[in-house]
């Protein structure tokens, strides 16, 4: 494994959001298939007709797609930035413009603030995965650290 995919620069995912979002994507597929299959036509005393069926599929595969988006959920780290996946964008962070993060109180993931006063969410990082959480957080700070504005100079480096 090279340095990016281990330590300090490993991809911040969630572990229980993404186990439970595949979970519920899969769910869903088969949950709106079996309905759109079983669900009585015209030539069984029903009102449900092939376009009624196929609608009804296609809900379940556009559920199925937004949990597998949220499923693959990411930040990942470089020495030059921070590229986090969110739910709807991917968004490329300079480490230089971060300048605060937070985790604490009823925020439900990592919160980046950056020197511009813009704020984003990292998603990868999520409370709901209790003390792994936390030691992710404590890893994204450290890099924020050493790698953001305040760090004492450009060549220090994340260990």
């Amino acid at each position: 494994m090279s340095e990016q995919e281990t330590g300090a620069f490993a991809t911040f995912r969630p572990r229980r959001g993404r186990v439970v979002s595949s979970g519920f994507a899969a769910l869903s597929v088969i949950v709106f298939g079996l309905i759109a299959v079983l669900l009585p036509g015209p030539d069984q005393g029903g009102q449900w007709r092939l376009g009624d069926r196929v609608f009804l599929a296609a809900v379940g595969l556009a559920i199925a797609a937004l949990l597998g988006r949220y499923a693959t959920i990411r930040a990942t780290p470089t020495r030059e930035a921070l590229t986090v996946r969110n739910l709807l964008t991917t968004r490329t962070v300079p480490w230089q413009s971060v300048v605060d993060l937070r985790f604490a109180g009823g925020d439900p993931w990592v919160t980046l603030e950056l020197d511009d006063t813009e704020t984003i969410a990292v998603m990868a990082v999520q409370k709901a995965d209790g003390d792994y959480a936390r030691a992710e957080a404590s890893r994204l700070a450290a890099l924020v650290q050493a790698l953001g504005p305040s760090a004492a100079s450009p060549d220090v480096t994340a260990e």
